[in-house]
């Protein structure tokens, strides 16, 4: 085998081809288990021979890592967090002991931004930035990207490596690229104004930047679905595009259908959990491009098909910043799905539906913000966007507050009353009970509250006291 490998520039499918390659896509899982072994060797053997940090991360592991004999072995590798990664960046900067080749053959730089910690920084080579191109237009292919089609990238063009991953992929695959953009005052009247005359057939975002796209659209007249082109919209970066009330949502309101995507910025190519376009929500997980494994978010033990926990990522290309065993922080289910596509790959059958350190517990109740979104959205009333307040006085339990919007044909009179409208929230209250199995407070608030973000939503307030 060789390693790293290197693709063909030049190749694409035939059009009416369902698979960018279609032995590695319809492998059976247990042969594709010694393909990825293999790759998984070759990609632990480089990063111990040429990495500071993970000749010491490994020096007391129960295996030999440059020479590991089955995906069991494998397992027993210690995961790597973010925060080793943050502390190895702070006593070594600027990218860490990981990077595994000289800095003179960094292609481009990227990162975090630091919101939650210090920023991590990504240094990826030339070589490594090819097949990142190739992993994604093969998974486009997948999505159902053609060379035909216009695809408008409506992400942030920053730090952020999901626009740029989207774009390489979609510059691979030959198809038309329409980098817009997102975030700066007034982009999003000119993206309504753009998309009814560049009539883009593709658009890459976020689902919330989709429901605001289609808002704004709506307030200068337009109508998302007959005014714009879109054939197909593929997302990341946020849970919505699995959370079925908004599906449902956005494929009605632009006519189009939706592909879920998306791990993490550290494990570049990060479409490699991606559904493809049969499939009605959750994500495929292209094994052989980045391995996932799940494991329980305690014992951090690994799990079989058909368990929740969380995913735990290796690259099995990299040569720059390999990342091995890295784990996610996001709670999602596995299992195989007997989707049209035919490929057979395992998959996160709802998508990535929560974080460690996001879940909200209520009378000790796991509840997940994906879990009320879907309620929500389902409601009549709901006016577009929530937000979750969450409380705690010293020695109480948690309280969980949902603000919701409501559409102003909610109530009778022109003013906003709560009194008036306490039917509704019983009914908001009522679904919710229903489907997380507590009770929590509801407010309902009027359309327009609450910000519109071109970006990732944030709709978690804590305002505990710990």
């Amino acid at each position: 085998m060789e390693w790293p490998p290197r693709y063909s520039e030049n190749f694409t499918p035939n059009l009416d081809q369902e698979y960018w390659s279609p032995e590695l896509e319809t492998m059976p899982p247990a042969e594709r288990d010694k393909h990825i072994l293999a790759k998984l060797k070759r990609q632990v053997h480089y990063a111990f021979e040429n990495s500071g940090f993970y000749q010491e991360f490994y020096k007391d592991a129960p295996v030999d890592p440059a020479n590991l004999a089955s995906l069991e072995e494998f397992a027993q590798l210690p995961i790597l967090t973010k925060e080793d990664i943050r502390r190895e960046q702070e006593e070594h900067p600027p990218y860490g002991r990981f990077l595994c080749v000289p800095p003179e053959d960094i292609f481009r730089v990227h990162g975090t931004s630091g919101t939650t910690g210090r920023p991590t920084v990504f240094g990826i080579g030339k070589e490594d930035w090819d097949r990142i191109g190739e992993a994604h237009a093969r998974i486009l292919w997948g999505a159902g990207l053609r060379p035909e089609d216009t695809v408008m990238v409506a992400a942030v063009f920053s730090l952020y490596v999901g626009s740029w991953g989207a774009l390489v992929g979609a510059e691979r695959l030959g198809a038309t690229c329409f980098p817009f953009g997102s975030g700066a005052p007034g982009q999003t009247e000119r993206a309504v104004e753009w998309s009814t005359t560049v009539k883009p057939s593709v658009l890459y975002g976020t689902p919330s930047y989709a429901l605001y796209l289609a808002e704004t659209a709506r307030q200068m007249g337009f109508d998302p679905k007959e005014d714009f082109g879109f054939r197909f919209m593929f997302f990341s970066g946020e849970p919505g595009a699995s959370v079925p009330a908004t599906r449902r949502l956005i494929e009605e309101t632009f006519g189009c259908y939706i592909v879920d995507q998306g791990t993490m910025a550290e494990m570049t190519p990060w479409m490699s959990a991606s559904g493809c376009r049969h499939l009605d929500g959750g994500m495929h997980l292209w094994q052989d491009i980045v391995y996932t494994e799940m494991v329980d978010p305690q014992s951090k033990l690994g799990l079989p098909l058909g368990e929740e926990g969380v995913p735990v990522y290796s690259h099995t290309e990299r040569t720059s910043q390999p990342m091995i065993r890295y784990w996610s922080g996001d709670i999602a289910r596995w299992d195989m799905v007997d989707c049209p596509c035919g490929r057979t790959y395992p998959t996160l059958v709802a998508g990535i539906y929560g974080r460690v350190d996001d879940m909200i517990i209520v009378r000790g109740q796991n509840v997940f913000p994906s879990r009320i979104e879907d309620v929500l959205r389902g409601m009549d009333e709901f006016g577009g966007e929530f937000r979750l307040v969450l409380e705690r006085e010293t020695g109480q339990m948690d309280r969980l507050t949902v603000q919701a919007e409501v559409l102003n044909e909610a109530f009778a009179s022109r003013e906003f009353d709560p009194s008036a409208l306490e039917p509704v929230r019983e009914r908001f209250t009522g679904a919710l009970r229903r489907a997380i199995g507590v009770s929590v407070a509801v407010e309902l608030k009027p359309a327009g509250e609450f910000e519109r973000t071109q970006f990732k939503a944030r709709r978690i307030i804590d305002l505990r006291t710990h």
